[in-house]
Protein backbone atom coordinates (compact mmCIF):
# COMPACT_ATOMS: atom_id res chain seq x y z
CA UNK A 1 0.00 0.00 0.00
CA UNK A 2 1.33 3.41 -0.93
CA UNK A 3 1.30 5.92 1.94
CA UNK A 4 0.12 9.51 1.38
CA UNK A 5 3.03 12.04 1.42
CA UNK A 6 1.81 13.60 4.68
CA UNK A 7 1.62 10.22 6.46
CA UNK A 8 4.96 9.18 5.01
CA UNK A 9 6.58 12.35 6.36
CA UNK A 10 5.00 11.79 9.78
CA UNK A 11 6.18 8.16 9.88
CA UNK A 12 9.74 9.20 8.96
CA UNK A 13 9.71 11.81 11.74
CA UNK A 14 8.60 9.23 14.31
CA UNK A 15 11.31 6.79 13.21
CA UNK A 16 14.00 9.46 13.42
CA UNK A 17 12.77 10.53 16.85
CA UNK A 18 12.79 6.94 18.12
CA UNK A 19 16.32 6.40 16.78
CA UNK A 20 17.50 9.57 18.52
CA UNK A 21 16.10 8.44 21.87
CA UNK A 22 17.73 5.02 21.51
CA UNK A 23 21.18 6.38 20.72
CA UNK A 24 23.80 5.48 23.32
CA UNK A 25 26.46 8.08 24.10
CA UNK A 26 29.94 7.48 25.51
CA UNK A 27 30.70 9.97 28.30
CA UNK A 28 34.44 9.25 28.62
CA UNK A 29 36.96 9.22 25.78
CA UNK A 30 39.56 7.10 27.63
CA UNK A 31 42.25 9.75 27.10
CA UNK A 32 41.54 12.83 29.22
CA UNK A 33 38.86 14.54 31.30
CA UNK A 34 37.24 16.34 28.37
CA UNK A 35 33.56 16.79 29.19
CA UNK A 36 34.15 16.56 32.94
CA UNK A 37 34.85 19.22 35.58
CA UNK A 38 36.40 18.76 38.99
CA UNK A 39 39.53 19.14 41.11
CA UNK A 40 42.36 17.88 38.87
CA UNK A 41 44.57 17.41 41.92
CA UNK A 42 42.20 14.55 42.80
CA UNK A 43 40.89 13.40 39.41
CA UNK A 44 42.97 12.34 36.42
CA UNK A 45 43.14 9.73 33.67
CA UNK A 46 45.56 6.83 34.17
CA UNK A 47 45.90 3.81 31.91
CA UNK A 48 42.72 4.76 30.07
CA UNK A 49 40.44 5.06 33.11
CA UNK A 50 39.15 7.91 35.26
CA UNK A 51 41.29 7.81 38.38
CA UNK A 52 40.27 9.50 41.64
CA UNK A 53 42.72 9.49 44.53
CA UNK A 54 43.11 11.23 47.87
CA UNK A 55 46.32 11.33 49.91
CA UNK A 56 47.01 10.89 53.59
CA UNK A 57 47.12 13.84 55.93
CA UNK A 58 50.74 14.23 57.13
CA UNK A 59 49.41 14.67 60.66
CA UNK A 60 47.20 11.56 60.53
CA UNK A 61 47.90 8.74 58.08
CA UNK A 62 44.41 7.30 58.61
CA UNK A 63 42.75 10.46 57.36
CA UNK A 64 42.94 12.06 53.91
CA UNK A 65 43.52 15.74 53.27
CA UNK A 66 40.05 16.00 51.67
CA UNK A 67 37.95 18.48 53.62
CA UNK A 68 34.56 17.59 52.17
CA UNK A 69 32.95 15.17 49.71
CA UNK A 70 33.77 16.35 46.23
CA UNK A 71 32.74 15.38 42.72
CA UNK A 72 33.78 15.07 39.10
CA UNK A 73 30.84 16.58 37.19
CA UNK A 74 29.82 15.65 33.65
CA UNK A 75 29.41 18.89 31.70
CA UNK A 76 27.36 17.46 28.83
CA UNK A 77 24.05 18.71 30.22
CA UNK A 78 21.27 17.36 32.41
CA UNK A 79 19.64 13.94 32.31
CA UNK A 80 16.03 12.96 32.99
CA UNK A 81 14.93 9.48 31.85
CA UNK A 82 17.95 7.34 30.97
CA UNK A 83 19.91 4.11 31.24
CA UNK A 84 23.51 4.56 32.38
CA UNK A 85 26.25 1.91 32.31
CA UNK A 86 29.63 2.25 34.03
CA UNK A 87 32.42 0.04 35.29
CA UNK A 88 34.00 0.86 38.67
CA UNK A 89 36.62 -0.49 41.03
CA UNK A 90 38.14 0.58 44.35
CA UNK A 91 41.57 -0.99 44.80
CA UNK A 92 42.30 0.85 48.07
CA UNK A 93 41.83 -0.64 51.55
CA UNK A 94 39.04 1.87 52.23
CA UNK A 95 36.77 3.56 49.75
CA UNK A 96 33.39 5.24 49.54
CA UNK A 97 32.08 6.64 46.27
CA UNK A 98 29.02 6.82 44.08
CA UNK A 99 27.44 7.89 40.83
CA UNK A 100 25.27 10.98 41.20
CA UNK A 101 22.30 11.41 38.89
CA UNK A 102 19.44 13.90 38.57
CA UNK A 103 21.60 15.98 40.91
CA UNK A 104 22.75 19.59 41.23
CA UNK A 105 25.93 21.46 42.10
CA UNK A 106 25.19 23.22 45.39
CA UNK A 107 28.48 25.10 45.63
CA UNK A 108 32.21 24.85 44.99
CA UNK A 109 34.28 24.16 48.09
CA UNK A 110 38.05 24.30 48.63
CA UNK A 111 38.39 20.77 47.21
CA UNK A 112 35.99 21.10 44.28
CA UNK A 113 32.27 20.86 43.42
CA UNK A 114 29.78 19.94 46.16
CA UNK A 115 26.79 18.06 44.76
CA UNK A 116 23.41 16.99 46.12
CA UNK A 117 20.91 14.48 44.75
CA UNK A 118 20.35 10.81 43.99
CA UNK A 119 23.43 8.60 44.39
CA UNK A 120 24.06 5.02 43.32
CA UNK A 121 26.38 4.11 46.19
CA UNK A 122 29.51 1.97 46.21
CA UNK A 123 32.15 1.16 48.82
CA UNK A 124 34.90 -1.24 49.80
CA UNK A 125 32.78 -2.33 52.76
CA UNK A 126 29.93 -4.82 52.69
CA UNK A 127 26.82 -2.73 53.38
CA UNK A 128 26.16 0.16 51.03
CA UNK A 129 27.15 -0.82 47.49
CA UNK A 130 24.02 -0.69 45.34
CA UNK A 131 21.80 1.32 47.68
CA UNK A 132 19.98 4.52 46.75
CA UNK A 133 21.24 7.43 48.83
CA UNK A 134 20.31 11.08 48.46
CA UNK A 135 23.45 13.17 49.04
CA UNK A 136 22.76 16.25 51.15
CA UNK A 137 19.08 15.37 51.09
CA UNK A 138 16.83 12.65 52.43
CA UNK A 139 19.56 10.09 53.15
CA UNK A 140 19.04 6.38 52.45
CA UNK A 141 15.96 5.85 50.26
CA UNK A 142 16.47 2.11 49.75
CA UNK A 143 18.82 -0.36 51.38
CA UNK A 144 20.35 -3.07 49.24
CA UNK A 145 17.76 -5.65 48.22
CA UNK A 146 14.79 -3.41 48.98
CA UNK A 147 11.87 -2.26 46.90
CA UNK A 148 10.60 0.98 48.42
CA UNK A 149 7.96 3.67 48.01
CA UNK A 150 8.91 7.21 49.01
CA UNK A 151 5.90 9.28 50.00
CA UNK A 152 4.83 12.22 52.13
CA UNK A 153 4.88 11.65 55.87
CA UNK A 154 1.21 12.05 56.92
CA UNK A 155 2.31 13.32 60.34
CA UNK A 156 4.61 15.96 58.84
CA UNK A 157 3.95 16.95 55.19
CA UNK A 158 7.35 18.59 55.00
CA UNK A 159 9.09 15.26 55.54
CA UNK A 160 9.18 11.96 53.69
CA UNK A 161 8.41 8.38 54.60
CA UNK A 162 10.23 5.31 53.23
CA UNK A 163 7.89 2.33 52.92
CA UNK A 164 9.45 -1.05 52.12
CA UNK A 165 7.02 -2.67 49.68
CA UNK A 166 9.00 -5.73 48.63
CA UNK A 167 12.36 -7.30 47.90
CA UNK A 168 14.53 -7.51 44.79
CA UNK A 169 17.11 -9.87 46.26
CA UNK A 170 19.06 -10.96 49.32
CA UNK A 171 21.59 -8.31 50.36
CA UNK A 172 24.34 -10.83 51.19
CA UNK A 173 23.93 -12.63 47.85
CA UNK A 174 24.25 -9.31 46.03
CA UNK A 175 27.34 -8.48 48.08
CA UNK A 176 28.89 -11.86 47.28
CA UNK A 177 28.61 -11.07 43.55
CA UNK A 178 30.62 -7.83 43.89
CA UNK A 179 34.31 -8.15 42.97
CA UNK A 180 36.42 -6.56 45.70
CA UNK A 181 39.17 -4.33 44.25
CA UNK A 182 38.26 -5.49 40.73
CA UNK A 183 36.00 -4.15 37.99
CA UNK A 184 32.24 -4.26 38.48
CA UNK A 185 29.37 -3.27 36.17
CA UNK A 186 26.93 -0.66 37.47
CA UNK A 187 23.64 0.05 35.68
CA UNK A 188 21.21 2.82 36.63
CA UNK A 189 17.78 3.11 35.05
CA UNK A 190 15.63 6.17 35.80
CA UNK A 191 12.24 6.66 34.20
CA UNK A 192 9.75 9.10 35.67
CA UNK A 193 9.69 8.50 39.42
CA UNK A 194 10.90 4.90 39.06
CA UNK A 195 14.59 4.23 39.83
CA UNK A 196 16.52 0.95 39.57
CA UNK A 197 20.15 -0.03 40.25
CA UNK A 198 22.00 -3.16 39.13
CA UNK A 199 25.53 -4.40 39.93
CA UNK A 200 26.99 -7.24 37.88
CA UNK A 201 23.55 -8.10 36.56
CA UNK A 202 21.87 -8.33 39.97
CA UNK A 203 19.16 -5.82 40.81
CA UNK A 204 20.07 -4.02 44.02
CA UNK A 205 17.15 -1.59 44.58
CA UNK A 206 13.80 -0.63 43.07
CA UNK A 207 12.37 2.73 44.15
CA UNK A 208 9.22 4.67 43.33
CA UNK A 209 9.67 8.24 44.58
CA UNK A 210 6.29 9.95 44.95
CA UNK A 211 7.60 12.71 47.24
CA UNK A 212 7.71 16.27 45.94
CA UNK A 213 11.48 16.35 46.52
CA UNK A 214 12.05 13.53 44.04
CA UNK A 215 14.10 15.00 41.18
CA UNK A 216 13.02 14.36 37.59
CA UNK A 217 16.18 15.75 36.00
CA UNK A 218 19.67 16.98 36.87
CA UNK A 219 23.39 16.46 36.37
CA UNK A 220 25.61 13.37 36.50
CA UNK A 221 28.73 13.25 38.68
CA UNK A 222 31.22 10.86 40.29
CA UNK A 223 31.91 11.07 44.02
CA UNK A 224 35.12 11.24 46.04
CA UNK A 225 34.30 10.79 49.73
CA UNK A 226 36.07 12.45 52.65
CA UNK A 227 37.57 10.09 55.21
CA UNK A 228 40.51 7.75 54.85
CA UNK A 229 42.83 7.95 51.82
CA UNK A 230 41.20 6.13 48.90
CA UNK A 231 41.27 5.31 45.20
CA UNK A 232 38.27 4.90 42.90
CA UNK A 233 38.31 4.31 39.15
CA UNK A 234 35.68 4.39 36.39
CA UNK A 235 35.58 3.42 32.72
CA UNK A 236 33.18 2.47 29.91
CA UNK A 237 30.62 5.11 30.94
CA UNK A 238 27.68 5.26 28.54
CA UNK A 239 24.33 7.02 28.61
CA UNK A 240 21.17 6.13 26.68
CA UNK A 241 18.21 8.53 26.97
CA UNK A 242 14.83 6.85 27.35
CA UNK A 243 11.68 8.16 25.72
Amino acid sequence: MKLPPSLLAFTSCVLLSTAAFAQEQSLFNGKDLSGWDGNTALWSVKDGVIHGETVADPANAKKSTLRHNTFLVWTGGTVSDFELHAKFRMPSDWGNSGIQYRSEVKSVGPDGPIVSGYQADMETGKTYSGILYEEKGRGILAKRGEQTLIKVNPNDPGKHLVEVTGSVGVSQEIQDSIHIAEWNDYVIIAKGNHLEHFINGKKTIDVTDEHEKGAKQGILALQMHAGEPMVVEFKDITLKPLK
